[in-house]
């Protein structure tokens, strides 16, 4: 029986509905079990909850940073809302400068970074979003780096460039619901790929910016498949370190105080979105469906507990949200439970 991408089953032994799943080369030669690599297709659980279920709302996380010490620190808010955030728990090593962070609707992932002048580490961190408490450490990457940046589709977190301590263009990836040994994913086809704002409809991710030298290019990956980076287009204004969010639909590059946005079904140049009143030298972003939060940004060695939003369907200026409970520089630790990969 030959069994195409997106048909539907109803599985009786886990009394769930599954999202048979293939890749670009999927040529229908599966059985009905759909057991194997995602080539050879596979049957997915299709996840029937809500950040409004889960936490009442988009619950956005920031975690680890530079304070100018490395700082364990993990908050968290309800982005629907304004206020000071608030403290869900530490991370459990102590290399959290310029992580790399992403999620799926359940689980936070934190991975690499490094404390100067410790080296840079392979160790990932990972938190239940729907509840607070410190992190459990596992293996999240082959190639130990910082600054590395990350998407999700709530199967496969995905982490990209950063530095080890050489500008790197390695793509990794691992299953974010079992936390599956790190496997290859392709390469960046640009060199400049050190803190890259980074974000994700439910097919694209989308990687922007980054250092080494600056640059302004944007790359794109389809998150199911397995290659190489291809060019998206360019960003109006050249950051070097680069924050990024999304919903399924429009994305948000942030830097210094310039913000541009994208759609990331289509190709083509950012669009001038507006400016962020405070300036943010490191931003690092998180989004909900309607809304990003861009928070603690400043060039080393300054920090700042400073949090700012926009609406993402609109353009217009950042409008002030509340403070970190921990001045510091961010450096890519965002991420939420209600992104556009989700």
């Amino acid at each position: 029986m030959t069994i195409k991408p997106g048909a539907l089953r109803f599985n009786t032994d886990s009394m769930k509905l599954e999202l048979f799943r293939g890749s670009a080369n999927y040529e229908g030669t599966a059985s009905m079990a759909g057991i194997g690599t995602l080539a050879a297709g596979q049957w997915e659980e299709i996840q029937a909850t809500s950040p409004e279920v889960q936490t009442g709302g988009t619950r956005a996380l920031f975690g680890g940073g530079y304070t100018p010490l490395s700082t364990k620190r993990i908050d968290f808010a309800n982005m629907s809302t304004t206020g000071n955030f608030t403290t869900f728990g530490d991370l459990t090593d102590t290399n959290n400068e310029s992580k790399g962070a992403t999620s799926s609707r359940v689980r936070a992932v934190w991975a690499g970074g490094n404390s100067e002048p410790a080296s840079n580490t392979d160790k990932g961190e990972h938190v239940t979003i729907a509840s607070t408490g410190n992190s459990t450490q596992f293996t999240a990457l082959v190639t130990a780096r910082r600054s590395a940046s990350a998407v999700c589709n709530g199967t496969r977190a995905i982490f990209a460039g950063g530095r080890a301590p050489g500008n790197q263009a390695i793509i990794e990836y691992f299953d974010i619901a079992s936390l599956s040994t790190p496997q290859d994913f392709g390469d960046m086809s640009r060199t400049s790929n050190i803190s890259m704002g980074s974000l994700q409809s439910q097919t694209r991710g989308l990687f922007a910016g980054g250092y080494t030298p600056d640059v302004n290019s944007i790359d794109m990956i389809t998150m199911s498949t397995l290659g190489n980076s291809a060019d998206f287009g360019d960003l109006l204004f050249t950051p070097g370190q680069t924050g990024g969010a999304s919903n399924a639909v429009r994305g948000i590059f942030t830097g210094d105080t310039s913000i541009n946005y994208v759609t990331i079904a289509t190709l083509g140049d950012a669009l001038d979105f507006g400016d962020i009143t405070n300036n943010q030298d490191y931003p690092s972003d998180a989004s909900s469906p309607t809304r990003v939060v861009i928070a603690a940004g400043r060039a080393h060695p300054n920090t700042d507990a400073t949090v700012e939003y926009i609406q993402i369907a609109s353009t217009g200026d950042t409008i002030d949200f509340g403070d970190l409970s921990e001045a510091r520089q961010m450096r890519n630790g965002g991420c939420s439970n209600g992104h556009g990969g989700l």
